[in-house]
């Protein structure tokens, strides 16, 4: 027996996605309301750590993952200028365990496919152009209103509907994202030869320029500025601004470049951060995820940490008879601490950049946060 026999779950995210296919395994019938028209993805690739590694293996789609991806070992620091010199080969804490690699980069639209695939698989529901906006909570359960109209009454309904999520607002939460100062360029390339893992580097015109291998062939590169407006740049002014901005930068860089002069496209988003203090529910309601908690990706926790509230939060409800106040009691103390810090680092991290700290023990910060993420959720 599980503590909820109908689940509604906004949104269709990593948090969301994760939330369903464990649900739905257990024998709990799960809705998924995606506002998107289809299957939607931000961004070119993401980073994930190995506590995010450890989560796909619980939820069985590990193997699948791993295939798509491009795991790998170690951090490699660069300085900017000509010749792009390593100034240190860095070891990553195996947050995940001896059991899988350090970290791994991927495809954000292969992850998402992965995912909804095990979701569907596992006997989910999963409905497009379907936002939800409205509910009415009673004794029996929430009354949830999908498109103005009401879908029906389920146990719960998981608000992972993202950083701007509609859930949150419903059950009258007033804590939103806020800008950290930084902004963003991404842009999705070919990987070179010579990129094995991660590398970054610091100074130079921008407070951080990298990339992260996402397949044999493809990786994703950034490069973190001062925020700015750029709502009005063009598609075109974007990628002349992303190849213009990385001059400073030598080595793999070239290649990025050329990709960009060929015509790959780059996008631009703001850093933003919050984190919703206790409680995440509101009766039958309860966010997590981005909807819960965001941070800039400094340490690349966003995906894992949106993943660990999805794998506890279900694992306490099919473990439980009924969805009383120990639910979330329980689901608070393991999950709250945990989030808090990798916000708080995250940010931190940042604001140091921002302030041109030189003195920051940023290694010790990050070293910090992965010890505490290799223990599991």
């Amino acid at each position: 027996m599980t503590a909820v026999q109908r689940v509604a779950i906004a949104g269709s995210g990593v948090a969301a996605l994760a939330a369903a296919i464990q649900l739905a395994k257990a024998g709990v019938q799960v809705e998924v309301f995606e506002a998107k028209p289809e299957l939607g993805t931000v961004g070119s690739g993401i980073s994930l750590q190995g506590n995010a590694l450890r989560v796909f293996d619980a939820l069985g789609a590990w193997d699948d993952i791993r295939a798509a991806g491009f795991p790998f070992e170690g951090l490699t620091l660069r300085a900017p200028g000509p010749g792009a010199a390593v100034v240190a080969e860095l070891p990553d804490v195996k947050s995940g365990g001896p059991d899988y690699p350090a970290a791994m980069g991927m495809p954000r639209a292969d992850l998402a496919r992965i995912l909804f695939d095990h979701a569907v698989a596992a006997g989910a529901r999963v409905r497009f152009d379907a936002r939800v906006t409205g509910l009415r909570q009673t004794e029996q359960g929430v009354e949830v209103l999908v498109n103005d109209e009401p879908v029906g009454v389920f146990d719960l309904l998981v608000g992972a509907d993202g950083v701007n999520s509609a859930v949150r607002e419903l059950i009258g939460i007033e804590t939103r994202p806020q800008p950290t100062g930084m902004g963003i360029w991404r842009a999705f390339v070919s990987r070179p030869a010579d990129v094995p893992r991660s590398e970054l580097y610091y100074g130079g015109r921008m407070y951080i320029a990298g990339y992260t291998p996402t397949g044999d062939n493809s990786m994703y590169a950034f490069l973190v500025e001062k925020a700015q407006d750029r709502s009005g740049v063009s598609e075109g002014e974007a990628t002349r601004i992303m190849i213009d901005e990385s001059r400073a930068y030598d080595g793999p860089w070239n290649s990025v470049r050329a990709d960009l002069e060929a015509g790959a496209p780059a996008n631009y988003t703001w850093f933003t951060q919050h984190l919703v203090e206790a409680p995440w529910n509101r009766g039958r309601v309860v966010i997590i995820g981005d909807a819960a908690h965001s941070c800039p990706p400094t340490i690349a926790q966003g995906a894992a940490q949106a993943l660990e509230d999805a794998l506890v939060l279900t694992e306490l409800l099919v473990a439980a008879d009924t969805l009383d106040q120990g639910v979330w009691d329980a689901f608070h103390a393991r999950r709250l601490p945990r989030a808090g810090a990798v916000v708080s680092a995250s940010v931190q991290l940042g604001q140091w950049q921002l302030d041109g700290d030189r003195d920051a023990d940023a290694g010790g910060l990050i070293f910090g946060i992965a010890k505490k993420m290799a223990e599991p959720a």
